[in-house]
């Protein structure tokens, strides 16, 4: 069994005012043909879909696209919501994109979507779990014993797998988009305050994989098969270093996991560069590329203006 895990798209972003809408068509293209050729059983869709909870029409028409390329294919799509999403929008029109094996997560209420893939070993269950806040688990099981108790992200997510049908003579897959405690972050995410928003990676041990989402950066966190696969473009300058990649799972038979990270070569690179202006100049390269500039100069005029006469997209300047 082949999947391709992939999350936190943020399709419609801006970065410093710039649109990234473009870069993001390319790097779609490039994960369609990394599928073309792995030829998976499956993608998986780990939240943050888009950037904000009311996606602008040209970051919709980009999803839209896809999604209908992947279907043309016969490639099943398993997606969240992510807390950058609006779960309800998500969820529109997911009985109805089923039927063409695009399986969106439903607005949470206390139970959980899960489809059945069947391989040699036999049969392996993809669970949906959205992003889930407190009170959208205590909404959820309203009338239950001790629900009003669940005050915490790691009561939260404990008691929504608690929930979940999971039979461990099966082999399961999770995707849930949530914030693991051990795992590193950088500038483009959404940071709660005191880390209110962290679970423990143990609430996930009944799974054979879990695909995650919301952190942008690519990692395990408290086990081989518990990942983040991060964004499929750099959103931050403290990326600026990382290699971004596209997560291939290969499951066997129960407990026989292999994965591999696809590099994802992006249309522009975000990248820093540092010194005097006349040698940025003489040294330039790819020009094209989102630039943060460091310059040793003292007492430039319109030393963006000038900047960007060598780099058009120079995000930033000090």
């Amino acid at each position: 069994m082949k999947l391709i895990h992939l999350s936190d798209l943020h399709l419609g972003k801006r970065v410093n005012e710039f649109s990234m809408i473009e870069d993001q068509k390319y790097i779609l293209n490039e994960i369609l043909r990394i599928i073309d050729k792995e030829a998976p059983d499956g993608v998986l869709l780990a939240g943050d879909l888009y950037d904000r909870p009311v996606p602008s029409a040209e970051a919709v028409q980009l999803f839209d696209r896809v999604l209908t390329q992947l279907a043309e294919r016969k490639i099943p799509v398993y997606a969240i919501s992510g807390n950058h999403d609006s779960a309800e929008r998500i969820a529109f029109g997911s009985q109805i994109m089923s039927s063409s094996g695009i399986c969106m997560s439903p607005v949470y209420d206390g139970k959980t979507e899960k489809y059945c893939l069947t391989d040699s070993y036999g049969e392996v269950w993809i669970h949906l779990l959205p992003f889930v806040r407190p009170a959208t688990v205590r909404h959820g099981l309203e009338g239950e014993e001790e629900v009003d108790e669940i005050r915490t992200y790691q009561e939260a997510v404990q008691a929504a797998v608690a929930h979940m049908e999971i039979d461990k003579r099966y082999r399961n897959v999770l995707i849930a988009h949530q914030f693991v405690v051990g795992a590193m972050r950088c500038d483009s995410e959404e940071i709660s305050v005191g880390g209110i928003d962290q679970v423990e990676a143990d609430v996930f041990r009944d799974f054979d994989y879990v695909a995650l989402g919301h952190i942008h950066s690519p990692q395990n966190v408290g086990s081989e098969h518990i990942r983040y696969c991060g964004t499929p473009l750099k959103y931050s300058f403290s990326e600026a270093s990382q290699t971004k990649t596209a997560v291939l799972v290969e499951i066997k038979e129960k407990g026989n996991i292999n994965i591999e990270n696809i590099p994802l070569k992006p249309m522009r690179d975000m990248r820093r560069v540092e010194g005097f202006l006349k040698d940025i100049e003489e040294n330039a390269a790819d020009r094209d590329d989102y630039i943060y500039a460091v310059l040793k100069d003292e007492n430039i005029l319109n030393a963006m203006e000038k900047m960007r006469e060598i780099y058009p997209n120079t995000l930033r300047l000090e």
